[in-house]
């Protein structure tokens, strides 16, 4: 692509919008070689970013779900077990002694089980996306880190594997902890956060061409009046979508309070927010709409 306003054209014709700062860093990072760590509040668009990134490429997307106490084998390889006994099992039973010649079958490319990480160096092009990095471990952080610096990886029985191609790189963040330095400097940094009213209602009628202008409207005037209590998980914007599409599915052409309080479960998914919200005065916010 050759400048970030390819890069928002592209994007958007899959139904992705990207402000200016957005669409400069995936530039970037796509010039550049460099990953892009994505960091806000979970539902803003992070992961969904890499999923358009991969559509407008034409490129697998290729997915690592962090979790704490994750380690390399769970995302980098592993071997067939179960396979490599077969075929132990099966080169006995033939009569093969030699100890050398069984112990290079055990460790064949064709028993190695390619995690998402290997996956990611081994297919050209591809969007690799670690999601949710700040759920991992320090040692997990470093080991990713090391891994991005290179796009190889030694496997002691194989050797070194390099990436022809290095992947595009999408990291997300929702910073229920701070990620190390050195792995943000090797990076590129973009902020999400939540979209103003026009952008998001542009992007709820982007998602949802179905619904009513006026419902998509006024569900974003909720959702917009909502995150300026104090809740303990304010909604994204995959919540916004979440309430308008529930919204019409239960046939409603627009919203009245007693219709947003019976449906709070769409968007709010704690209690204490529920309950909080319950005090927002909805009918007022409605008919600051026009309702």
């Amino acid at each position: 692509m050759d400048g970030p306003e390819q890069v928002r054209a592209r994007l958007e014709e899959t139904g992705y919008l990207v402000d200016d700062g957005l669409a400069i860093a995936c530039f970037l990072a796509l010039r550049l070689g460099r990953p892009l760590f994505c960091e806000g509040d979970a539902g803003v668009g992070k992961t969904a970013l890499a999923s358009a990134l991969a559509e407008a490429l034409d490129a697998p997307l290729i997915r690592l779900q962090c979790h704490e106490g994750i380690d390399a084998s769970q995302a980098l390889y592993d071997w067939d077990f179960p396979r490599q006994l077969l075929h132990l099992r099966a080169a006995e039973a033939a009569g093969v002694t030699d100890a050398d010649r069984l112990e290079s079958e055990l460790y064949d490319r064709r028993f190695l089980v390619a995690r998402p990480l290997l996956k990611a160096l081994q297919t050209q092009p591809s969007v690799l996306l670690v999601d949710e990095i700040d759920r991992a471990d320090d040692e997990f952080e470093a080991f990713l880190l090391e891994l991005l610096s290179e796009y190889s990886v030694t496997i002691p029985e194989l050797g070194t594997l390099r990436a022809e191609a290095p992947p595009v790189v999408v990291l997300t963040s929702n910073r229920t902890r701070e990620v190390h330095d050195a792995l943000k400097r090797r990076c590129l940094y973009h902020w999400f956060d939540h979209p103003a009213f026009a952008r998001e209602l542009a992007i709820v009628r982007r998602r949802l061409p179905g619904v009513s202008a006026r419902l998509a409207e006024q569900v974003t005037a909720l959702v917009h009046a909502l995150r300026a209590q104090d809740l303990l998980k304010p909604p994204g914007v995959a919540e916004t979508i979440d309430w308008a599409e529930a919204l019409d599915t239960l046939g409603a052409g627009e919203v009245d309070a007693e219709l947003a309080v019976a449906t709070l479960g769409s968007v709010l998914k704690y209690r204490e927010d529920a309950e909080r919200a319950r005090g927002l005065d909805f009918a007022a916010v409605l008919a600051a709409r026009g309702a």
